[in-house]
Formats: C-alpha cells, structure tokens, sequence
C-alpha cells in the first residue's frame, strides 16, 4: 500500500516531567510535567491514533489486528515497538527491565524491554546511569540495601549525539536536564531499584527489588558501540543498533534522500528541520509508519531523522 500512516503522539505527565516537549518539539502539552510522547505506539497504556488519510481516527493497535497486510503479514498478538520522546526535567528512578523469558513467566505474558537512547539535547554537565559496579550478585544485594549508589552505579557524561544501547538486565536511569529519543520494544515492564525518597500524591512509588535481584546481570556487561556513519551525495546515514528486536538508523539530509521502504514495515521520526516526504510536509517532532510495499519514498529538505523495523 503506498499511503503514509501519520501518527498522533501520546503525551505522559511524570513526576519527573517538564515543558521541554513543548520547547523542543512545539507539542501542545497537556502540563509543565509532561515527561513523555509516545510517539509510535499501539500499547494499551498509550495507543497512537491515526492522524489522517484511510485510517484516520483509528488505533495502531487496531491496524495491527484489522490490518495485518499493512505490516507485512507480521506475526504476532502485538505490535512489536515503541517510540518515545522523553524529556526529564528531573531524574528518573534508578531501574531496571526483564528480558522476554522472564517477563512471559512473571509479568503475565508480557514482553521484555531492550531500548535505545539517542540523545537530542541536554543541559551543560548532564549525565545518565548506564550499568554497575557490583562484581556478584551478593556484593549488588549489599550494596542496594545499604544505598551505596555512589559506590555502586556507572554514572556517564553525555552530550547531543551520544547513543546507548541498555539491554535487558542494564541498570539504568536518565537524570535531569536530558531529552532523548528512545526506540524499545513495546513493553511497559519497569523495576524500580530508587526513587529519591519521592511522595507523589503523598506517597511513595512502589519499588520492586526482589525481581530487579532477579534480573539485573551480574557483573555488567558492557555493549558495544557498532555505530557506522556512511556520507552520501546529499545525505549522511549513521546505522545505530541492529539487535534481536528492531535494527535502527539516523540520516542528516541535507538536500534529498531516496529511501527504499523493503520491510514489513519503517517507522519514521523527524528529530530536527523540515521538508517533504513524497511531496507532503513533514517537520521537527511528526512520526509515521511506510507500510508494507510502499516501495521508494522521496525526501527532500534540509532535516534529520531515525527509522526503526524489525
């Protein structure tokens, strides 16, 4: 089918939320909390509507059930990804996600969570958690109990442009004054590790240490960067992430880019500029899905974007 599916976003009010989604992106948000747009999205906790052409009105996760030809006849009960922007204006809880295997067993059939972040603004001095310091699972449980998180937790530097990948088992967090893409599979499955002593609503988020023990991985194994940066006439293409679950890329288009659409399905997002996608308008913050056989699309302007697909 060769109609560009536009997708409205789904924003998340946060405790740890605030206006840059607003700042950033120009989003009309719901409060001066909103930590997150899901952007693509068919999860029932935030499930993108269509914002126009055949489908308007409807779900993602409706296409997925009633129109499975859009996606390639890809298998599955559910749609496989999720795209978020997120904005922290404040730090999020120190966490941690179950791979697959552990959350169809504990979390009623639910899938895992591997994700990426590609970090599009931060203030000067910013920082994330990617991983620990813990050498046995012993020494981890020791040191969580006694709060040592300084002594415990790899805290990183980051500015624009950085990548990370936090595969299941990765204790992480992103700390204030950061705003970043992230592409996961569609999984709402989170285990809380700390949270600051917050009291939202007068009290405390629920934690869940006995199943982070159980999944956290121990020592931490760091991944490994394989980004590729290839420099085209009119266009730079950076391959980001190619795991188990999606493969992910980034192009800086300059003037133009003729993009072959070859797999079940592309998601699309435009992080920065604008421009025309098949002579339609696209700018900073629009997502959309180029369904199955859509063939070549042509993009022309001066914009970056990332695609995502399985």
């Amino acid at each position: 089918m060769r109609e560009i599916i536009r997708l409205e976003p789904v924003f998340k009010q946060m405790v740890w939320g605030g206006s840059g989604l607003r700042d950033y992106f120009g989003y009309e948000i719901p409060g001066e909390d909103t930590g997150e747009a899901w952007v693509v999205s068919a999860h029932p906790q935030g499930d993108c509507r269509v914002a126009e052409g055949s489908f308007e009105g409807k779900t993602l996760s409706q296409l997925w059930k009633e129109e499975r030809a859009l996606f390639g006849g890809a298998e599955g009960e559910e749609f496989p990804l999720l795209v978020k922007f997120i904005d922290a204006k404040e730090d999020l809880s120190i966490q941690v996600h179950p791979d697959d295997a552990y959350a169809r067993v504990h979390e009623n059939g639910a899938r895992g969570k591997y994700e990426c972040w590609y970090i599009l603004d931060c203030a000067k001095g910013a920082d994330i958690i990617v991983g620990h310091k813990a050498r046995t699972k012993e020494e981890l449980e020791q040191m969580i109990r006694e709060e040592r998180w300084e002594d415990l937790l790899h805290v990183r530097p980051i500015h624009p442009g950085d990548f990370f990948q936090i595969p299941p088992g990765t204790v992480h967090a992103i700390r204030k004054g950061t705003l970043l893409i992230e592409i996961q599979q569609n999984s709402a499955v989170t285990y809380r590790l700390y949270d600051y002593g917050r009291m939202p609503g007068g009290k405390p988020r629920e934690l869940h240490l006995t199943q982070a023990m159980d999944v956290i991985r121990c020592p931490h194994e760091e991944s490994q960067d394989g980004r590729k940066t290839f420099h085209e006439e009119g266009y730079d293409r950076t391959f980001l992430i190619a795991c188990p679950f999606f493969t992910a890329e980034k192009y800086d288009i300059r003037t133009a880019l003729s993009l072959d659409q070859e797999d079940p399905f592309l998601l699309l997002c435009v992080l920065d500029g604008e421009g025309t996608i098949d002579g339609g308008k696209i700018k900073k913050g629009d997502s959309m899905l180029l369904p199955a056989g859509y063939g070549r699309a042509e993009i022309k302007g001066a914009l970056s974007l990332v695609t995502a697909h399985i």
